[in-house]
């Protein structure tokens, strides 16, 4: 299974990265590209420990939908969303947050697996593991910006 590991340093406190990342509306700000909207589930606010988010967004040019609920909550060092339904056959996504000297280090862990057996494993090689990269950067820049702004 494919495994991204993302760092982003936000000269920011722990807890207003961590309650930051877990707010709906936030998410949405920091996926514009997609045009990621939250269509069920929690529709506003920061998720908490089993809370069921419904995404819809734009990949590849296709919409698609994606239902993710909150499996760990330890606030503010750590949260995981996973996969109930969606384009992926699986996938755990770990947020995790350390203290450091002038801000929060933020870590997405993002561990997946594609659908359509070696069809998917193929897109990983080619694209779909750079295009998640990709993504989860830009959305961990774009929290970055907004929690800097709040400080």
């Amino acid at each position: 299974m494919p495994f991204i590991e993302h760092q982003q340093f936000i000269k920011a406190p722990i807890d207003v990265c961590f309650d930051l990342a877990r707010n709906v509306t936030i998410h949405t700000l920091t996926a514009t590209k997609t045009k990621e909207r939250v269509v069920g589930g929690v529709m506003e606010g920061q998720l908490e420990l089993g809370d069921i988010v419904i995404w819809e967004a734009f990949h590849f040019g296709i919409k698609q939908r994606l239902t993710a609920q909150v499996t760990i909550m330890e606030r503010p060092y750590k949260f995981q969303d996973v996969m109930v339904k969606g384009a992926f056959h699986s996938f755990i996504h770990t947020h995790e947050f350390k203290e450091v000297k002038g801000g929060t280090l933020m870590f997405d862990l993002f561990e997946y697996k594609s659908p359509l057996g070696y069809l998917g494993v193929l897109a990983d090689l080619l694209f779909l593991k750079k295009y998640m990269k990709s993504f989860i950067a830009t959305r961990a820049n774009e929290l970055k910006k907004i929690a800097e702004i709040k400080v």
